[in-house]
C-alpha cells in the first residue's frame, strides 16, 4: 500500500479544503510538488492519482487537493472562480510552507495547469513548473458551456451539465476568466518550464501548448505525449509522464536533493545499516545504509506486495557484489585482460545427505550456486585462477566462517 497523509486546510475566503499527501514508500522525498486538478475534476480523478503515485516511486512528494466546491473540499463550486482557484493553489503552497516542506516543483492538468501557472510568482521557493494539457487561455473552459453563455450573461447565472454532474456557472466565472491574461503570466514566469501536450487531444488542442511555449522564457522544454486523451486515460501515459517530469525536474531541484541529502537525518555512520518498517505494507521495509536507501520485501505469494527484493535477494546481492569487486581488484593487480565480470547467484535448500563435501549429514542446509561470466582476453589458466579468487571475497569468507549474532532490546 502506498503511504499517504490526508489533511485539510483553509483555502480562499477561508474555506476548508480537502487534500492528499502522497509519499514515497521509503525515506524521506526528494523534493515536494503541489498539484492542480482539471476543471472539476478533483484530486481523485485517474490522472491526477496516477501522477501523484508515479512521482511517490520516484521519490517526490505531491499534494493533490480539491477546489473549493469540488471532491471533499467544502464550498459551492457557483461561489468560484478561476481567481479563487489560485488562491487555493496559493493556500496549498502554504500549507506546505507551514509544515516546512515548501514545494519546489508545480504541476498542473488542463485549467489546473494555467492556475499554476497564474499562482507561480506568489511561490518563492517553486523552482520549476510543468503544465499538462493546458489551455493557453483560461476561457477555453468556457467551451464546455458555451450553449448556456448567453443564460449565463442573461440571468446571472445556469444550471450546467458537465459529464455526469449539473453544476451552477455564474456570471463572475466567465467574467473572471475573460479578464486574466496568461501569457503575461507566462512570460514573468522566471521558473523553468516543461509543457507537455498530446496532439491528438480533442479538449484542449496542440495550439495551446505552442502559445505557452512561445510566451514562455528559457529555460522551457517540450514533450509530446504522442495518442494519449486530454485526461491521460491510460495507465501506461500517466506513468510516462511523471518520469518525464520527474527526470527533468532533477536539472532544477538538484540544490533540494542535494539538500535532503546532507541532512543528519539522511546520513548514517559508516557501517551502520537501519531495517525498518515503512507502514505501506505488511511485509515492506526500508533498508538505510549510509545516505542510501533501499526497500525490502516478500514476494505476493508468501504474504508480500514484491515492492523490494527480498532478504535472501539481499544476501545473494551482496555475495556478488563482493565476488564482482574482488575479481576487479585481483585482475587489476595482475594484469589481467578481464573486461567484465557477471555473476549469477541462486539460493535453495538441499537434504544435507546430498552434499557429500558438507559436515552436516541431517536435516536441511542451504545451497547458494554461483555462476561466472568473465569477458576479455583472458587465457585459461587465469580463468581458473579467477575461479579459485571468488572464493577469497570477504562475503564468501564470511558466510563460511563462525558467525557470532548479538541481539538486544534498544
Amino acid at each position: 500500500m502506498p503511504r499517504f497523509e490526508k489533511t485539510r486546510f483553509a483555502g480562499a475566503g477561508g474555506t476548508m479544503l480537502a487534500g492528499r499527501l502522497d509519499l514515497p514508500d521509503a525515506g524521506d522525498p526528494s523534493a515536494v510538488a503541489l498539484f492542480a486538478h482539471g476543471f472539476t475534476l478533483g484530486k481523485d480523478s485517474l490522472v491526477a492519482t496516477r501522477i501523484a503515485q508515479g512521482l511517490a516511486d520516484r521519490g517526490i512528494a505531491t499534494l493533490r487537493f480539491d477546489f473549493a466546491g469540488i471532491g471533499d473540499s467544502a464550498g459551492d463550486f457557483a461561489d468560484t472562480t478561476f481567481s479563487s482557484n489560485v488562491e487555493d493553489v496559493v493556500a496549498a503552497a502554504q500549507w506546505l510552507r507551514a509544515r516546512g516542506t515548501p514545494p519546489a516543483l508545480l504541476i498542473g492538468h488542463s485549467l489546473g495547469g494555467a492556475a499554476m501557472l497564474a499562482a507561480a510568482a506568489r511561490i518563492a521557493e517553486a523552482k520549476a513548473v510543468a503544465t499538462i494539457g493546458a489551455p493557453a487561455d483560461p476561457a477555453h473552459v468556457t467551451h464546455n458551456f458555451e450553449d448556456s453563455l448567453d443564460a449565463i450573461r442573461a440571468r446571472g447565472a445556469a444550471e450546467v451539465t458537465l459529464g455526469p454532474r449539473k453544476l451552477t456557472i455564474r456570471r463572475a466565472f466567465v467574467d473572471d476568466l475573460a479578464g486574466l491574461r496568461l501569457a503575461d503570466c507566462v512570460a514573468g514566469l522566471r521558473r523553468a518550464l516543461l509543457v507537455l501536450h498530446a496532439p491528438r487531444d480533442a479538449i484542449v488542442g496542440i495550439e495551446n501548448a505552442t502559445q505557452i511555449f512561445l510566451a514562455a522564457k528559457h529555460p522551457k522544454s517540450f514533450v509530446s505525449l504522442d495518442d494519449a486523451d486530454h485526461l491521460l486515460g491510460r495507465r501506461a501515459d500517466a506513468t510516462w509522464a511523471a518520469s518525464v517530469i520527474c527526470a527533468w525536474s532533477q536539472r532544477y531541484l538538484g540544490d533540494v536533493e542535494a539538500a535532503a541529502a546532507a541532512s543528519p537525518a539522511e546520513a548514517l555512520e559508516p557501517g551502520l545499516v537501519v531495517v525498518r518498517e515503512t507502514g505501506g505494507g505488511k511485509l515492506r521495509n526500508e533498508v538505510r545504509a549510509g545516505r542510501h536507501r533501499l526497500l525490502a520485501d516478500e514476494p505476493v505469494e508468501v504474504g508480500g506486495e514484491d515492492s523490494g527484493p527480498g532478504p535472501y535477494d539481499y544476501l545473494l546481492a551482496a555475495l556478488g557484489a563482493c565476488t564482482s569487486m574482488t575479481l576487479r581488484l585481483y585482475a587489476e593487480r595482475k594484469g589481467i585482460g578481464l573486461a567484465r565480470t557477471t555473476v549469477r547467484l541462486r539460493h535453495d535448500r538441499i537434504h544435507a545427505v546430498d552434499c557429500a563435501d558438507c559436515e552436516t549429514k541431517e536435516g536441511q542446509i542451504s545451497r547458494i550456486r554461483r555462476e561466472l561470466v568473465l569477458e576479455g582476453e583472458i587465457s585459461a589458466e587465469q580463468r581458473q585462477r579467477l575461479l579459485e579468487i571468488a572464493d577469497k571475497c570477504p562475503v564468501h569468507r564470511t558466510l563460511h566462517s563462525e558467525i557470532d549474532i548479538r541481539t538486544k532490546l534498544a
